[in-house]
């Protein structure tokens, strides 16, 4: 059974930074993509980074320089840190990664908060 736990959020001041970790279990990290959404009240759930399945990298424009996600296979876990936080990044965090065969299986996390106080 495949487990995705989040953990790191809280609550920090503006300009502030945060490394979000989420930890896999059941699941063997080669290929796989992963990547970080985000969902603040009211709104859609949004990407914010990404692994490919290739390697690249990509990050939604409000993000860019700010957030770096990077993955340690060694230890199944994929982290985010975020520098320079400001208010409108405030949302619940989720990690997504999915098997490494394009057919397989996409993991969701249980998510976790991040507020950011201006």
């Amino acid at each position: 059974q495949v487990r995705l736990v989040e953990s790191g959020g809280g609550l920090v001041q503006a300009g502030g930074s945060l490394r979000l970790s989420c930890a896999a279990s059941g699941i063997t990290f080669t290929f796989n993509p992963m990547a970080w959404y985000r969902q603040a009240p009211g709104g859609q759930r949004e990407l914010v980074a990404e692994i490919t399945r290739r390697g690249s990298i990509r990050y939604v424009d409000s993000v860019k320089g700010r957030f770096t996600i990077s993955r340690d296979n060694a230890k199944n876990a994929v982290h985010l840190q975020m520098n320079s936080l400001r208010s409108e990044d405030t949302a619940a965090y989720f990690c997504k990664i999915s098997e490494a065969d394009p057919f397989g299986a996409t993991y969701w996390g249980q998510g976790t908060q991040v507020t950011v106080s201006s």
